[in-house]
């Protein structure tokens, strides 16, 4: 019986998220498993993976073959790291201490490098509302410049308008002043 390490897809239309399952190669995809080993969501960035390793690490010594998705999980986490170190304690090429050490240093630095994605992915945000913020108090500027502008037009129109009609007034005035002393 070939046995694979493999995702099963759960969730809705376009939303995936996958169960990483040790399953027969003949079963269908989201068929019948074996074991669940955790979980895959591709849709949080960093993705999250929950992973039982040491239970990876247990199939893949025994001969599990993991799809390519599944690898390139199991590698992300280190289980085929961890796998590739005790080959090496196995063939006395190093010891369980330095092996250790290897590990745990690998575990920090990718650690490490995830932190700060997240820490990168937040300030990057930070700066996204910020710069909104910059945008719109600059649109707000623009627009009360703007209504200011149109507001000292309406209001010199509607003093040219006043002056206009007092002038026709003292204009209709005159020559009705003008037959007024004629007449007398």
């Amino acid at each position: 019986m070939a046995v694979k390490i493999r995702l099963q897809r759960h969730g809705k239309k376009n939303f995936a998220f996958f169960h990483i399952v040790v399953a027969d190669s003949r079963s269908p995809r989201d068929g019948r498993y074996i074991e669940q080993l955790g979980t895959y969501n591709p849709n949080t960035n960093p993705a999250t993976i929950v992973l039982n390793s040491e239970r990876a690490l247990a199939w893949i010594k025994v001969g599990a073959e993991p799809t390519l998705t599944a690898r390139r999980i199991l590698s992300y986490e280190g289980v085929l790291l961890r796998h590739h170190l005790d080959g090496g304690v196995a063939k006395g090429a190093l010891t369980q201490a330095e092996a250790d050490k290897k590990w745990n240093d690998w575990k920090a630095q990718r650690d490490a490098k995830i932190e700060a994605k997240k820490t990168a992915l937040k300030n990057s945000a930070v700066e996204a509302r910020k710069a909104a913020k910059e945008a719109e108090v600059k649109v707000n500027e623009a627009r009360a410049e703007a209504l200011a502008k149109k507001a000292a037009e309406l209001a010199a129109k509607q003093q040219e308008a006043e002056a206009e009609a007092s002038a026709d007034e003292a204009a209709a005035e005159a020559p009705a002043a003008e037959e007024a002393q004629a007449e007398a």
